[in-house]
């Protein structure tokens, strides 16, 4: 590990943990940490590569924060998997994660293997996606795309992947692949939100009552982002323990924090409102080139009712990941050279475009993110 002291958190897909976890953070305080910055991954293939992935996004903080700081560090651990487009190696991945799917999964592969070319396979294709991702139990919104003529929803997802691919059963495996993938993020975002509520939101409230003095400063990445928000959701009446929230690359919709939706004002975001429930900023770190987030993440959203083009720009499916939060009161817009210079706003939504240093979804160990963490957190050099 790059930092010290470093603490890892675990759950498990239901938000469970190891006894003692929070009063391990807690002890932190004690020893003279009045700064714990919490990362939380995203999709990731195994625990110690997620323990990698906070070591080398915490390696230049020590350089950045002012004298005197005392900051600590610790890493959220969720099942999560990553996704290599191999249908026999995503099944490994995912049935580790997922272990209760293992026969759906196997007969994903298998169709996979082969196509599906037949009328009657996209059929049983779309009913195992929609069997992998709960559908009849969901109790929330589902994804268009699961309910949509699965023909289509290969045709289309191979169109996004490559539109000068040809007709063929090649055209249709891959985007049946994409497909599988698609649903997988979606279960897995599903279960990150849960982690969040259920899990790291109590968990913070247990390590506010033993430590009230520690600044929490929550980061995420990808679905780690949104499990970090939906934390906000889970902390205890009366505990204010996060003093700043930075999303990075966040693959949920633009509008959770949103108090009313521009195309339905009668509705509001997911997490309306839970912005106020930090002490310092809410800073939203997008960038137009994650296609991941800004071409595949609303086109799974909207197959079933939007014949409309590939990439075209629909407002109400985007990523807050990909152009950042919208429709909350108050949000300001900077540009990451302008965040690098003068800091983040000390507190309120801030809209950072990382375009500049993020070129891809997994772009996100670079020394331009760990200094907005910082400047979020306010423990920061003084330039």
């Amino acid at each position: 590990m790059s930092v010290e002291p470093y603490r890892e958190i675990c759950f498990d897909q239901d938000g469970d943990g190891p006894p003692g976890q929070a009063p391990a953070l807690a002890a932190l305080a004690r020893q003279g940490v009045s700064d714990l910055f919490l990362l939380a991954h995203g999709r990731n293939g195994s625990p110690s590569g997620a323990t990698r992935l906070c070591s080398d996004f915490f390696a230049p903080f020590p350089g950045l924060l002012a004298p005197g700081a005392e900051a600590g560090y610790a890493g959220v651990v969720w099942p999560s998997a990553v996704f290599t487009g191999e249908p026999g190696r995503d099944h490994r991945a995912l049935a580790t994660v997922l272990p209760e799917k293992e026969p759906v999964l196997e007969r994903l592969t298998g169709l996979l293997a082969s196509g599906p070319a037949r009328e009657a396979e996209f059929a049983e294709f779309g009913a195992l996606l929609r069997e992998l991702a709960d559908v009849a139990d969901a109790g929330g919104p589902v994804p268009a795309f699961l309910v949509a003529d699965p023909a289509e929803v290969c045709g289309r997802f191979a169109d996004a992947l490559d539109p000068d691919l040809p007709e063929g059963p090649e055209r249709y495996r891959r985007g049946a692949r994409e497909a599988l993938r698609q649903t997988a993020h979606h279960v897995l975002g599903r279960r990150a939100g849960h982690v969040g509520e259920h899990g790291l939101g109590p968990l913070l409230g247990e390590v506010a009552r033993a430590a009230p003095g520690l600044r929490v400063h929550l980061v995420g990445h990808g679905a780690g982002a949104r499990l970090v928000a939906y934390a906000l959701r889970g902390l205890p009446a009366g505990t204010r323990p996060v003093a700043s929230v930075t999303l990075l690359q966040g693959s949920f919709s633009h509008y959770a924090f949103a108090a009313r939706l521009p195309h339905a004002p009668e509705r509001a975001g997911a997490l309306r409102g839970l912005e106020l429930r930090i002490r310092g900023p809410l800073v939203v770190c997008h960038s137009r080139h994650d296609a991941a987030l800004g071409v595949l993440y609303p086109m799974a959203s909207r197959l079933a009712d939007d014949p409309g083009p590939i990439g075209a720009d629909d407002p109400r499916r985007g990523a807050i990941g990909h152009d950042g939060a919208r429709a909350v009161p108050g949000t300001v817009a900077r540009s990451l050279a302008t965040v690098l210079r003068t800091g983040v706003p000390g507190a309120g939504c801030v809209n950072v475009d990382t375009a500049e240093v993020v070129r891809s979804h997994d772009d996100l160990c670079r020394p331009e993110l760990a200094r907005v963490v910082v400047s979020a957190s306010g423990t920061g050099r003084r330039r």
